[in-house]
């Protein structure tokens, strides 16, 4: 008997120390593990949904929809599968009121460097109408919503999206869709100048950041326009906890990337769930995104906040090579956007066995994993994924000045052929960028019709990429700064010489950019 006890004694205190060693955060049995985002509008089949949920093995969802009421519709419904609901709420930025708004409180928006309102001049799409977090009655205004909402009986949370400023660093893939190079800070896409703000920060610092020759560089700045869109977060969350539901949020990569990108330091929130959006095919276009924005969100996020990695569904083998690069570098769980995304019955019956198995691993201790050692990598050429698409990118440019010169595309304006191709090679795979190159297009409405231009390009390039690899030399760095590196590599073969530019937003690998450069590719491209 004496035996049992020192054994019993000894196992709760090797229990004890794993405890001590873990890391501090809200425990994820309270939680589903497994997450999806969806709109809601009223009379849609969300019965069925809920189905097609469950057939996935997905127990969470966080929905959108325009009215409290709606969600005392759809909670019952989605209570009925055994499905948690979380009310996914815009903050910042407008979205069910924006009309009201822009006509009763247009003073309200926020201002950029260049003095020009989010009311008047919208940044990158319409929608863009963010409200200025430094005028108190803004806040009011948006805490009275979060209470309409909290109000709905069987609500387990709420959880907040674009609680942030404009990007003023969009990623890297969406720069040739908005025809920008955001490589440093530029004023128009600044935002955080209303006369509310600058006033707030003169009072606690002393001067006008307008008046600096480069307000990007100045931490004070950046550090308090972060803090203004933190307090309002806490704010929040403050309310939600009154109520006694769950605070979550759905915010950039990680805290440091946030920061930088969109004024979003979320480690500093008092959230009960994260779901970072880690959107890959965003940034670098390979999975280590996943696995290193999860391994410093480990690290940087609120010690009480339970993290969920938020990612891009997909209809195939990308869908679980990214909840594995999640699940294996630390998240609880993951949310996926969007369920409609799992279009196929063999992968819905795949996710479904792989949360079912992820579910019986975390009741065994499985999850969290155990991080002790792991670090993110942050350095380009030891990522087989994103070197290999890099190569991907400088045989497409080789393989575009042939086609350029070929029967089909002779007559074609040069400048269509070659935006054409770049809006396509934003991807890392050949057969992807071939895809895309080829796939029909039309009008809406109207039958699609062969891309005749796009499948020239794709056809010469799938017969160079068949015919032979580059020959490169070696990589040297050319220029850094901020976030930015740009080195040149030259191909033998060609004798074109390449920019291949690394971005390291939050200290990840979070974009990168390959274009030849110009005297080279044009001598190669007359020889041809």
């Amino acid at each position: 008997m004496k035996k049992s006890i020192l054994t019993l004694l000894l196992i709760a205190a090797a229990g004890a120390i794993v405890a001590c060693s873990a890391p501090k955060q809200t425990a994820s049995t309270e939680y589903p593990m497994f997450w999806t985002w969806l709109d809601y509008r009223a009379g849609m089949n969300l019965d069925s949904i809920c189905v097609v949920m469950k057939e996935s093995g997905l127990d969470g969802l966080i929905l959108n929809a325009p009215t409290p009421d709606d969600y005392r519709a759809a909670i019952p419904v989605a209570n009925k599968h055994g499905i948690e609901v979380y009310a996914w709420l815009w903050t910042m930025n407008l979205e069910h009121d924006r009309e009201m708004i822009l006509r009763d409180h247009p003073d309200w928006l926020q201002v950029n460097r260049n003095g020009e309102s989010l009311a008047d001049n919208p940044a990158y799409v319409d929608y863009y109408r963010f409200l200025c977090p430094a005028i108190p009655e803004v806040r009011e205004y948006i805490k009275d919503k979060i209470r309409a909402y909290c109000e709905v009986d069987g609500l387990n949370g709420i959880a907040i999206d674009y609680h942030r400023f404009v990007d003023v660093i969009l990623p890297t893939t969406l720069w040739p869709r908005y025809d920008v190079v955001q490589d440093h800070e530029y004023p128009e896409f600044d935002y955080g100048y209303h006369p509310a703000m600058i006033e707030k920060f003169k009072a606690l610092h002393g001067y006008d950041p307008r008046e600096l020759a480069d307000p990007s560089t100045d931490e004070k700045w950046l550090q308090f326009r972060c803090d203004q869109i933190t307090e309002v977060a806490n704010e929040i969350a403050e309310v939600v906890h009154s109520y006694g539901k769950k605070m979550a949020a759905s915010p950039f990569p990680t805290p440091e990337m946030s920061r930088k990108m969109v004024r979003q330091d979320w480690g500093k929130w008092n959230l009960d769930i994260v779901f970072p959006m880690v959107y890959y095919g965003f940034y670098t276009g390979d999975t280590s995104f996943i696995a290193d924005c999860t391994i410093d969100n480990v690290k940087q996020k609120n010690p009480m906040t339970t993290l969920f990695t938020g990612m891009s569904g997909v209809d195939g083998p990308a869908m679980f090579e990214s909840m594995d690069a999640a699940l294996n570098n630390g998240a609880e769980g993951v949310a996926i956007f969007t369920v409609n995304s799992l279009r196929s019955p063999e992968v819905r019956a795949q996710f479904k066995a792989y949360a079912d198995n992820a579910r019986a691993r975390r009741a065994e201790g499985a999850y969290p994993v155990d991080m002790t050692g792991k670090k993110a990598n942050t350095d380009p050429f030891t990522n087989a994924g994103i070197m290999s698409a890099v190569d991907m990118h400088m045989q497409a440019y080789l393989s575009l000045a042939k086609a350029l010169k070929t029967p089909a595309l002779k007559s074609v304006d040069r400048s269509v052929v070659e935006a054409m191709a770049v809006n396509a090679m934003q991807v890392n795979l050949p057969e992807e960028y071939t895809g895309r190159l080829s796939a029909s297009r039309g009008r809406r409405g109207q039958p699609a019709t062969p891309n005749t231009t796009g499948i020239a390009i794709a056809e010469q390039f799938k017969s160079d990429y068949a015919a032979g690899s580059l020959s490169l030399g070696d990589y040297a760095l050319a220029d850094e700064y901020g976030a930015t590196k740009v080195y040149k590599v030259t191909d033998a073969k060609s004798a074109v010489t390449f920019d291949v530019t690394f971005y390291f937003y939050g200290g990840v690998i979070s974009g990168w950019s390959v274009r030849p450069e110009a005297a080279s590719y044009s001598a190669y491209s007359n020889k041809i």
